[in-house]
């Protein structure tokens, strides 16, 4: 099928794509699913969705604090460390398990090592703790202790067995090793060689920065794409499904005045849903995310002033660029449903930035400036981290816009097939490109 370049007016009409933009957006805003997933699920999801998560670790973790461990002893200890055995059972969140219990001289606890490990194996037992003393060849303290502690690695409560008996075990070790070397005449500070400190001098603000980054960079890709998503297959597929497209290409308007207030709807509601989704996510971590996190520290949540305008920046570009991908694929569609399945390819790109990682000591550079999607997503976490790298910033919003700037051309030129335009063309863009090659 040759082009019919009468059917085709390149002109646009700016008085006509007004209002026809604005027909198209309160078209939309009637619409229940682009209503909810390009404005509510901003707004409510983020909310709901970081207080549920936190409030389930918190729920999970406090469920595994109430579980006391169960534990067993194979065996004595030397008379000299019986306090050990006191020390483990003293902790509240530990209690001896009698399995087959062995004659141990009062010691709770104390079964056979047969009768422990099958305890182990069948979850009566959490950890099973044996006992043995250390030869002293001159190289070790007198009266040294090896311990070693059995447990199922596949099963949570016995890994926190082992955890609290560990713990136990170790601040038993520091008091004796203090008593040890004292009686040697060993000065305070020669008892602890090779004494380890550490001191955290990121503050509270470079923290809540370094999550705000890591998150907004991500969840704005997404949520634009989102926006992006229905509208863009409701403007296109939705309406040749209602047989409505024929009617609004008889308009008495260009039709590059019509394919353009589309496009720019869809953009728009993009944009929306981005900067929602700004707002919500900063909001929620301020109000959700520090009171969960206190015992953390003084953890808050700001962004530089000069962030926002690279933010809002790189959600338009995102807007344009998905609307364009997203409504040249989904064009080809004769239902909403087929729509959808269309464009799930460039939905698939929002997760190019996670493929590069979020290391963050990496930061823009010439080569990422040139990819888009993730180009825009590593520029927004800079500018959140304060990292303003001017040169691929415009490197950045140049590629994604001579992206946009191709497929729209690539629109342009399908635009002039009539078969296209009245919808007997059957099949996707790549077998629309396919044909069109072997032509």
């Amino acid at each position: 099928m040759t082009p019919h370049l009468s059917t085709w007016a390149p002109t646009l009409d700016l008085r006509s794509t007004k209002i026809l933009y604005q027909r198209e957006l309160r078209s939309a805003l009637r619409e229940r699913s682009v209503v909810v997933n390009g404005i509510l699920m901003p707004i409510f999801l983020y909310p709901l969705l970081l207080w549920g998560m936190f409030s389930a670790l918190n729920f999970v973790q406090g469920l595994n604090d109430g579980v006391r461990s169960r534990v067993a002893f194979t065996g004595p200890p030397p008379e000299v460390h019986r306090a050990l055995v006191d020390t483990i059972l003293a902790r509240q969140d530990v209690e001896a398990v009698d399995v087959g219990r062995a004659d141990g001289g009062g010691i709770p606890g104390l079964v056979p090592m047969e009768a422990a490990i099958v305890g182990l194996q069948d979850g009566r037992i959490d950890a099973v703790v044996t006992f043995e003393m250390i030869p002293d060849g001159g190289s070790t303290l007198p009266d040294n202790v090896g311990i070693t502690v059995r447990f199922d690695r596949t099963e949570t409560r016995s890994a926190g067995a082992r955890d609290r008996v560990e713990d136990a075990v170790a601040s038993y070790r520091s008091g004796w090793i203090d008593q040890e070397v004292e009686s040697l005449g060993m000065e305070r500070a020669a008892r602890t060689p090779f004494v380890i400190d550490s001191e955290n001098v990121a503050s509270g603000e470079s923290v809540g920065t370094l999550l705000l980054g890591q998150m907004l960079s991500l969840f704005i890709v997404i949520m634009v794409a989102l926006g992006c998503f229905i509208p863009s297959v409701d403007t296109t597929a939705g309406e040749r499904e209602r047989s409505t497209w024929e009617t609004t290409l008889t308009v008495s308007a260009p039709r590059s005045s019509v394919i353009a207030a589309k496009y720019l709807s869809v953009a728009t509601l993009g944009v929306v849903a981005g900067v929602l989704n700004v707002l919500a996510l900063f909001l929620s971590m301020g109000a959700v995310v520090r009171p969960l996190m206190a015992e953390s520290g003084d953890i808050s949540f700001s962004l530089p002033l000069l962030s926002i305008p690279v933010m809002i920046a790189g959600a338009c570009a995102l807007a344009l660029f998905f609307a364009a991908a997203m409504m040249l694929l989904a064009s080809f569609a004769r239902t909403f449903k087929d729509g959808q399945a269309m464009i799930q390819p460039v939905y698939w790109l929002v997760f190019l930035p996670v493929l590069l990682g979020n290391q963050t000591d990496r930061t823009l550079t010439p080569t990422i400036a040139s990819i888009p999607v993730a180009n825009v997503s590593m520029m927004i976490r800079d500018s959140i981290n304060g990292v303003f790298l001017w040169p691929l910033i415009a490197q950045t919003l140049l590629v994604t816009l001579a992206t946009v700037a191709v497929l729209l051309l690539v629109a342009q030129y399908i635009l002039r097939f009539e078969d296209f335009l009245l919808g007997s063309f059957d099949g996707s863009f790549w077998r629309f490109v396919r044909a069109r090659l072997s032509s």
